[in-house]
């Protein structure tokens, strides 16, 4: 089932997602709504946050993103981005390695926002996959940006908080716009 990516300006997008403590059922529906979701507005991840939940689950699918490479290492060594995906995440833990890059980025709660963001090339990430079991890998490129972005939004954290102030000021009124028309929206519920 599809369901409504929250915007900008709705208090959920702030807050800190709960740990999983454990994959009911219902969780396991979620997870499956969630791709949807993802893939119907065509998206490569997707936060609990962003559908109106504040879990500490995340779901991203990088394949077919040709022009944006990814790069993946499981136990060290080089491996298959595409037959790894697609990706979830329950309660990860990230360390980022490597030098910051810049690189675009956009979200689907901020449509038609975009900008560049300042991010590690890679990152060391341990998580649980959709039937509970721990597994660790080490990503790079735009897999790397998507599971930061993801995780940020687990945490409260928005890619607007990440922008440096020039870029944040070439979106500042599309950002306000946004936030504004959402509160309304809110309000009228």
């Amino acid at each position: 089932m599809v369901l409504d990516v929250v915007k900008y300006g709705d208090p959920v997008l702030r807050k800190r997602g709960a740990k999983i403590e454990a994959i009911t059922p219902e969780i396991t529906q979620f997870i499956a709504d969630m791709f949807d979701t993802m893939k119907a507005a065509r998206g490569v991840g997707l936060a609990a946050q962003q559908v109106g939940r504040a879990l500490q689950l995340t779901v991203i699918d990088v394949r077919g993103m040709r022009d944006r490479p990814s790069l993946l290492w499981i136990d060290g060594q080089p491996a298959e981005v595409d037959a790894f995906m697609p990706l979830v995440l329950i309660n990860p833990q990230i360390a980022p390695t490597g030098p910051r890059v810049a690189g675009p980025e956009g979200c689907l709660s901020f449509p038609e926002i975009y900008g560049d963001i300042e991010r590690p090339a890679e990152v060391e990430v341990t998580a649980q996959n959709e039937r509970g079991e721990s597994f660790s890998f080490k990503a790079g490129g735009l897999l790397a940006r998507a599971v930061q972005h993801e995780v940020d939004h687990l945490n409260g954290i928005l890619f607007i908080d990440r922008m440096d102030s020039t870029v944040r000021a070439d979106v500042k009124d599309e950002v306000d716009l946004l936030q504004a028309e959402t509160k309304a929206r809110l309000g009228r519920r």
